[in-house]
């Protein structure tokens, strides 16, 4: 009798095992550990709509020294640098800065490479279909939003490598918003040279977060936003001018730890703009005008989320 109890022991705790196993949440786990402890030299697209933004994107590990560079290859340039846990931007017509941070602010969802099982609330991982991408077998591996306020996440991951081969933003009915391929990537056993001169260079120090937490606590207070998708949350908000019209506004940013979302509060400007939104890719730009005040949603998130946001706001003093 006792060998049976243990028998169905062991089968029990098989099957909770084998229920608890995502296949498609594992793949994304090894792509996360490959993105970190491979040396690897990729150029990659973004198309978004009719526009096309090609990247180049290295990443060696030294040692214990991760160290990554990210540049837009188009236009007057953008370059990224990571050493660990301190990026520097190179921004045209800018000074260089660095802040700390353990990843690069770039095309590519960073908790993909940080932590997925915090997407598991309001995201289901499910296992696609084989096929090739740039030549190489690939994976796919489909995250669905739980809800219609976000859009879905379909990754094709290297089959040998269990690097990042291709990515979009898919809508409800199936359709690619917004896509990023590699065009080639090479993996190697030793680190790129390029990488391993960055060692020697000197960067900016990172530049402090505590002015930016003082003033966060203070606008966070002025204006109440009732609604937003499952899973959002405050990550800061303060008050600042903006580059394009110089007209000061309440910023808040929120994310759901996959997608980030912008709220900006100003006052109206002259002439009457009616609310609208404008999309380009997976970016929605809604603009709400609330009578006293304007609000503008930008985020890869939906026009009516992005709509039911900008509406939501209302004056909390």
């Amino acid at each position: 009798m006792k060998v049976i109890t243990f028998i169905l022991s062991l089968a029990i705790s098989f099957n909770t095992f084998a229920s608890d196993t995502n296949p498609a949440k594992d793949l994304l786990l090894k792509m996360a550990n490959a993105v970190h402890t491979r040396n690897f030299d990729a150029s990659f697209v973004v198309v978004k709509g009719k526009t096309m933004e090609p990247y180049r994107w290295v990443h060696a590990k030294q040692g214990d020294i991760e160290i990554e560079h990210l540049s837009l290859l188009n236009g007057a340039g953008l370059e990224m640098v990571r050493v660990d846990n301190q990026v520097t931007y190179f921004e045209p017509q800018s000074e260089p800065y660095s802040l700390t941070t353990d990843s690069i602010a770039g095309p590519i969802p960073e908790v993909l490479f940080k932590n997925v099982e915090r997407l598991s609330n309001h995201y289901d991982f499910v296992l696609g279909g084989k096929g090739r991408i740039s030549g190489r077998a690939a994976q796919l591996v489909r995250i669905e939003s739980k809800d219609e306020d976000k859009y879905n996440y379909w990754i094709w991951l290297d089959m040998e490598s269990s690097l990042l081969l291709k990515a979009a933003y898919v809508n409800h009915q199936g359709e690619a918003l917004e896509q990023l391929q590699l065009t080639h990537i090479s993996v190697t056993e030793q680190p790129a040279s390029m990488l391993l001169e960055i060692l020697n260079r000197n960067f900016p120090t990172p530049l402090p977060n505590n002015s930016l937490e003082t003033l966060s606590s203070n606008t966070a207070k002025t204006w109440k936003i009732d609604w937003l998708p499952a899973g959002f949350e405050l990550l800061k908000s303060d008050r600042h001018k903006l580059d394009l019209n110089n007209e000061l506004t309440d910023y808040y940013l929120f994310s759901d730890g996959f997608v980030e979302v912008s709220v900006f509060i100003q006052r109206p400007l002259p002439g009457k703009r009616l609310s609208g939104s404008l999309t380009s890719g997976a970016t929605t730009v809604y603009v709400h005008n609330g009578g006293n005040f304007d609000v503008s949603v930008v985020g890869n998130i939906p026009s009516l989320a992005a709509k039911k946001i900008a509406e939501s706001v209302i004056r909390a003093l």
